[in-house]
């Protein structure tokens, strides 16, 4: 089972080293991991998608709260929140097919960002489902390349 947590960790040089040496070491699989700076410069936030049930992430989270730059652990999976993750695709792009493309671009709500004559990339910011949907809309034009962000999530509400 995939667990979301939300780590702050004080902004210095090694620390996502620390962290991601921390799961290594115990052999647990991180599925997505984003890291960056919050409205403090001095603080940045992980979103860290685990697989593991309740126990592994009791036992990830006391070790993380060991760690000397962690601030602070919430494991929000069972949280409402929102998600996100953006995707890159670079597709093949003839003139022929350009505007079925771009037609699907548009119902996922997508971005063109690149052009060339032979390929288009594609923005695309949702959830995981959206982002799979969308994926296998372009499969069959040819996906030359693609690159996926990492899940972002934060907590709804003033919590």
């Amino acid at each position: 089972m995939k667990r979301t947590l939300a780590v702050l960790v004080q902004n210095q040089p090694g620390v996502l080293n620390r962290v991601a040496g921390l799961f290594s070491r115990r052999v647990y699989n991180i599925h997505s991991l984003n890291v960056g700076v919050t409205d403090d410069p001095e603080v940045s936030r992980m979103t860290i998608i685990v697989d593991g049930d309740e126990q592994i992430i009791e036992q990830v989270t006391k070790q993380l709260h060991k760690l000397i730059d962690v601030i602070k652990v919430s494991d929000i999976t069972d949280d409402p929140s929102v998600d996100r993750e953006m995707v890159l695709f670079k597709v093949k792009a003839e003139a022929a097919v350009r505007g079925e493309i771009m037609q699907i671009a548009e119902i996922f709500r997508s971005r063109i960002v690149d052009f060339s004559k032979k390929s288009m990339i594609i923005e695309t910011t949702g959830d995981q489902g959206k982002l799979n949907a969308i994926e296998n809309a372009l499969k069959p034009f040819g996906i030359i390349e693609m690159v996926r962000t990492g899940v972002i999530s934060m907590v709804r509400g003033s919590k």
